[in-house]
């Protein structure tokens, strides 16, 4: 099944450039989710859609708020939305789940490297070193990929996966109980730790990057539906094009992209929003891009992190790296590339 969907997107990528519904020049409507609310992370989305590169394509995009990187893949399954942002280990787990032909597949590697981290007070004790996170209180939302990524890096330390005491907080109030004093770590996405360095100064956290322990994870990534992989490889085709192209730009210079972002949600700080990107933009263009250009993967890398992810959420099937990541509708390679700023 998945070589069937990889001929058809392949031969309707070489295609018209374009999209459109039927009917002549009405541009073919979709629905994307975000993973969370809108920030600097998500930036280039909205300078394709402020800049015309979703019309230019063919394409009428609605871009929402998400509920959470998990909470993605679910939308997408159920046809509310035809592409969105969500965390390719959740996204391994979900097609254990329901197997035989995947109901969603990643088709560009938005974060290339997962921007998890633990956040703790240094006047708690939490030092560089994770196992200093033992007997601590550690906030996290119930559901979200860094929490349950957690034993992955355990293992890796050598620590027992509930060596310190979990305190389930939503989202909005992390940094208030990391600012109070109520925990002693919150789990974070690096970049949206941002709003926490702005209330707390730096010198008093430490930041755990995962990545340091040694757990190589891709983070979020762009998916479809394999229904609109399917039946319209040519839109998710168009929609990748165009991103790419705001992505690429952003590099170059992210102040249109903050701009962009901010006529949608004029309420946000300019200057935090770029101080995140900046963060963003670490995990985005890691160290493999260099070599395989923005949005793509190393099959082997992949590979071990379906692997790991079976093997520490206990999973009864593991799917292929096939049925999980699609590359066949990605830009080009040379599109694909980090452009060398002057």
């Amino acid at each position: 099944m998945q070589r069937r969907f990889f001929l058809a997107a392949s031969a309707a990528t070489l295609a018209a450039p374009t999209v459109f519904a039927q009917g002549g020049g009405k541009p073919t409507p979709l629905k994307f989710t975000l993973d969370f609310r809108i920030n600097g992370q998500t930036a280039p989305f909205f300078l394709a859609h402020s800049k015309g590169y979703y019309r230019d394509e063919g394409l009428d995009v609605a871009i929402d708020t998400g509920a959470g990187s998990v909470a993605s893949i679910t939308r997408i399954a159920s046809g509310v939305y035809q592409m969105g942002l969500g965390d390719i280990s959740s996204l391994v787990e979900f097609n254990a789940q329901n197997p035989g032909t995947p109901m969603v597949q990643a088709v560009y590697q938005y974060y290339n490297r997962a921007p998890f981290v633990i956040i703790g007070r240094k006047d708690r004790g939490v030092t560089a070193d994770f196992r200093s996170l033992a007997g601590k209180k550690v906030a996290a939302a119930a559901v979200e990929s860094t929490r349950r990524a957690w034993p992955m890096v355990a293992r890796k330390q050598g620590m027992r996966s509930d060596a310190f005491q979990w305190q389930t907080t939503d989202f909005s109030a992390r940094d208030n109980v990391m600012v109070r004093g109520d925990v002693d770590a919150a789990t974070y996405f690096h970049d949206s730790a941002i709003s926490l360095f702005a209330r707390m100064k730096p010198e008093e956290l430490s930041v755990l990057r995962y990545a340091d322990a040694g757990v190589n994870l891709y983070g979020n990534a762009i998916l479809a539906s394999s229904n609109l992989i399917a039946q319209n490889p040519r839109v998710v085709a168009a929609f990748l094009r165009a991103t790419n192209r705001a992505i690429t730009e952003t590099f170059a210079n992210p102040a249109p992209s903050i701009a962009a972002m901010r006529q949608r949600e004029p309420i946000l700080d300019e200057k935090m929003e770029l101080e995140r990107w900046g963060v963003t933009a670490q995990y985005v263009g890691a160290a493999d891009t260099r070599g395989h250009g923005l949005g793509d993967i190393h099959k082997l890398t992949l590979e071990q992190q379906v692997d790991e992810v079976a093997d520490v959420f206990g999973l009864k099937v593991k799917p292929s790296s096939d049925a999980i990541f699609n590359t066949s509708m990605l830009p080009s390679r040379n599109e694909r590339m980090i452009p060398t700023k002057a």
